[in-house]
């Protein structure tokens, strides 16, 4: 859900009489993380807040969850891609776009087009605030999705929560079920480590724009498109010879 860094999933072995001791980094982090998780403001307005000119510099976004490896993008992130989908929307009457486990480019979408149909896919029940626009979404049950959403979609955003093979091949899935067969296009926001993976599996590339984090991850981040988006996002980045 918006980035991944599976190295800090790695299990550790700690024996029975040893004291577990955190660095001072861990430590302030984890307070950090626990602070957030404990404030009594620390939600998402609804959409409807989020447009005017107050709010036109900033989009208050819930705090991050490390449990469900969720990682927000940068402003600037949030920003370019929302920029690319509202752009892409012009070209389907009645568009739809469906936001696979990103709900920060829900928002910021949101915010840009208060009135493009867009739909929520998303584990973290937090978001239900979004009512008919939520959906709850587990990517280890892929397609089960209300049947009105099958193949209703004309733009796709994925953000995998987890960068492993078995996920991306579920994410997959869910991108047919929502895929409109008439036409459609897919943006990937994944690691680089995917890269053949995800060409193989939904016949994207990377482009030149480089998607980023708030929490800074280890990993390197690529927007991976399934069309052609001329200069825009930097352009295609030019396959190796």
């Amino acid at each position: 859900m918006e980035g991944e860094d599976e190295l800090r999933k790695q299990d550790t072995v700690v024996e029975d009489d040893d004291p577990l001791v955190l660095s001072s980094q861990a430590l302030a982090a984890l307070q950090e993380f626990l602070a957030d998780q404990n404030k009594t403001v620390a939600s998402t307005p609804p959409p409807s807040s989020l447009t005017g000119e107050e709010d036109s510099a900033k989009v208050e976004l819930v705090s991050e969850d490390w449990r469900l490896s969720q990682f927000w993008y940068e402003p600037e992130t949030a920003e370019t891609v929302a920029e690319e989908v509202v752009t892409l929307s012009s070209r389907f009457s009645g568009c739809r776009v469906a936001c696979i486990a990103c709900p920060t480019l829900y928002v910021y979408l949101k915010k840009k087009d208060p009135s493009l149909q867009v739909q929520l896919l998303e584990y973290d029940m937090r978001f239900e605030r979004y009512g008919s626009e939520f959906t709850f979404y587990d990517y280890n049950e892929p397609e089960d999705l209300p049947l009105q959403l099958k193949h209703c979609f004309h733009i796709i955003v994925a953000d995998p929560p987890y960068l492993s093979k078995e996920c991306l091949e579920r994410v997959t899935q869910t991108v047919s079920f929502l895929a409109s067969p008439v036409d459609s296009l897919l943006l990937l926001l994944t690691g680089d480590v995917q890269r053949d993976r995800a060409a193989e599996l939904l016949g994207v590339r990377p482009c030149v724009f480089k998607p980023h984090h708030s929490s800074k991850l280890g990993n390197e981040f690529r927007l991976f498109i399934s069309y052609d988006p001329g200069t825009r996002l930097g352009g295609l980045e030019e396959e190796d010879s």
